[in-house]
């Protein structure tokens, strides 16, 4: 992609942001703050998990996502007896008596891991490091994965029997833990007449994959301002129990704080946040527009938050 400068990439952006937002809008009512965040998630190479109940939609958004992406799209249904090799791939004979690596489902541009929780963790493993190294390896040898490459994790929220819950070090590599809620009333009846009529929806492909590189790239170049840095970082640091800006609701309510990653995530997040807003720098308010999402899955309850009733989202609010 050829642009003059900076800026006028920048405006780009926000036309082509604006643009795929329609297109999702054709096929997804509602849900504006999920769609905001997986987008951002996807021009800041982050990943994105997804809580929330049975039939919200969530297989459908990322499906309609990858299309207008016009990015290839696989999706693995998380099972107790899911082996790593099942999403890798694995060495096969073929008829030449030769081994041969048969690529699994995670060679794909969005990867939708379906109730991530529901499978060993073995299998998460091998799924998280492919999130993070951006390569698997089958029988000694490294396979890079496609770019761009971002996953999609569910998790159901009600039944937790016979689950897996990912451990905080593995929640970590998700850049954003976004809560799906049910749709308003008027959502809702526009679902119902969307979906019981045989109307078909066609997409229009807004970017591609050498587009979304370029934005990635884009994005990361964006300039942030010593007092925004400072900002995200200290309000990390508020989380944590034992550091000089701790904070009294972290101390009476929290058991462990966000780690670095968080504010790396912050400042990441707030450099997109503004992108797709026409700003050229981001400023405070784009760090406090993306946090909630960003630290919710970064902290622990105490017992004391749990018995008082106390929710994380209570505690975010007042940190910011």
């Amino acid at each position: 992609m050829n642009f003059k400068n900076d800026t006028e990439a920048v405006e780009t952006f926000v036309e082509k942001h604006k643009n795929l937002k329609t297109e999702i809008a054709k096929v997804i009512v509602g849900q504006d703050e999920t769609i905001k965040n997986v987008l951002i998630s996807v021009f800041s190479k982050g990943h994105c998990l997804l809580v929330g109940v049975p039939g919200l939609a969530k297989t459908l958004l990322v499906n309609t996502i990858a299309d207008a992406l016009g990015l290839s799209f696989n999706r693995i249904q998380f099972t107790p007896d899911l082996m790593p090799s099942d999403i890798i791939g694995s060495e096969i004979l073929d008829e030449q008596r030769n081994f041969k690596f048969i690529k699994g489902p995670l060679f794909s541009n969005i990867v939708l891991a379906d109730e991530i929780n529901r499978t060993p963790p073995k299998t998460q493993a091998a799924l998280l490091e492919a999130m993070q190294e951006r390569q698997v390896t089958a029988a000694g040898k490294k396979y890079v994965l496609d770019n761009p490459f971002f996953v999609l994790a569910t998790q159901n929220p009600i039944e937790q029997e016979g689950t897996y819950p990912l451990p905080e070090a593995q929640l970590d590599r998700f850049m954003f833990n976004v809560w799906l809620d049910y749709p308003k009333f008027e959502e809702e009846l526009q679902v119902v007449k969307l979906t019981t009529s045989n109307k078909e929806v066609k997409l229009n492909k807004i970017l591609n994959a050498e587009e979304i590189v370029f934005f990635q790239d884009l994005i990361r170049k964006i300039p942030v301002a010593d007092n925004v840095i400072e900002y995200a970082v200290k309000l990390v640091n508020k989380t944590r129990l034992n550091s000089e800006f701790s904070s009294e609701v972290s101390k009476k309510y929290l058991q462990w704080g966000a780690g670095p990653r968080a504010s790396q995530y912050l400042i990441i997040g707030a450099k997109c946040h503004a992108a797709i807003h026409g700003k050229f720098s981001p400023d405070i308010e784009d760090v406090r527009a993306i946090a909630s999402p960003i630290i919710r899955h970064r902290v622990v309850l105490n017992y004391k938050a749990e018995a008082e009733g106390v929710s994380v989202e209570d505690i975010i609010k007042q940190l910011l």
